[in-house]
C-alpha cells in the first residue's frame, strides 16, 4: 500500500512538473509574448491551439535588425480611416517618417498614431509601425507584421525588428486587424521577429 501511494505521489509530481514548463524565449520580449499567448485571459489563440501551445516560432535574434532611424515629424497630416480585415475603420494619422539603413540599404517607413488610443491611459505617446517584407507568406505571416514604439524626445527612434509581431488575425479570424499600407513595404527579407504560426 505504501509503495502504491509512493508511486501515485511520484506520478502526480511528474504531471505537475510537465504542466508547469518554463516559458520559452531567448529574450524578455519573446518570453512575455509567449506567456501572454498561453494565458487564456490575454491570448488571441483559439482554445484548441492554446491547449497545445508551447511557444511561438521566432527568427534567430540578430543585432543587425536593431537600427537607429532618423525620425521626421510630418505636420498637418489629415486623419484617415485605416483599412482592416473587417468593416471596422479605425482613425489614424501619419505621424512621421523613419529613415534608416538595413544591412547597408536605405529604407523609409511611415509611422502612425491611432486617434482612438491617444485618450487612453498609457497610450498617449503610442505609435504604430506596420510593415511588409519579402518573408511574408513564406517564413512570416502573409499580412505583414507590427512593431510598437513611442513618440521620441529627439529626432531618432530605435527600431528593433526582433520585436516585430503578428496581427491577432494570424491566429484567429475573429479579430479585426489593420492592413499594412503598401507604402510600408520593405523590398528586402526581414529575418527577425515572430514567424508564421502553424495552426493545429
Amino acid at each position: 500500500m505504501k509503495y502504491l501511494l509512493a508511486v501515485l505521489v511520484l506520478m502526480s509530481t511528474l504531471s505537475c512538473a510537465q504542466e508547469k514548463q518554463p516559458i520559452k524565449g531567448d529574450t524578455e520580449f519573446q518570453r512575455t509574448l509567449n506567456a501572454d499567448y498561453k494565458d487564456a485571459t490575454k491570448s488571441p489563440l483559439k482554445d484548441k491551439d492554446r491547449k497545445h501551445f508551447t511557444g511561438l516560432d521566432f527568427f534567430k535574434v540578430d543585432s543587425a535588425y536593431v537600427v537607429k532611424a532618423k525620425f521626421r515629424r510630418t505636420l498637418n497630416e489629415k486623419s484617415f480611416k485605416m483599412k482592416t480585415t473587417t468593416k471596422r475603420r479605425p482613425e489614424y494619422i501619419k505621424y512621421g517618417e523613419l529613415s534608416f539603413q538595413l544591412k547597408g540599404t536605405p529604407f523609409t517607413l511611415n509611422i502612425y498614431q491611432n486617434q482612438g488610443l491617444i485618450n487612453k491611459a498609457g497610450f498617449e505617446d503610442y505609435l504604430f509601425l506596420p510593415f511588409l517584407d519579402e518573408t511574408n507568406g513564406l517564413e512570416s505571416y502573409g499580412g505583414g507584421r507590427y512593431i510598437d514604439t513611442r513618440i521620441p524626445e529627439g529626432d531618432t527612434i530605435v527600431i528593433d525588428f526582433n520585436e516585430a509581431y503578428n496581427p491577432y488575425c494570424a491566429y484567429n479570424s475573429k479579430y479585426s486587424c489593420p492592413i499594412v499600407p503598401r507604402e510600408n513595404y520593405l523590398k528586402t527579407r526581414v529575418e527577425a521577429g515572430v514567424m508564421k504560426f502553424e495552426k493545429h
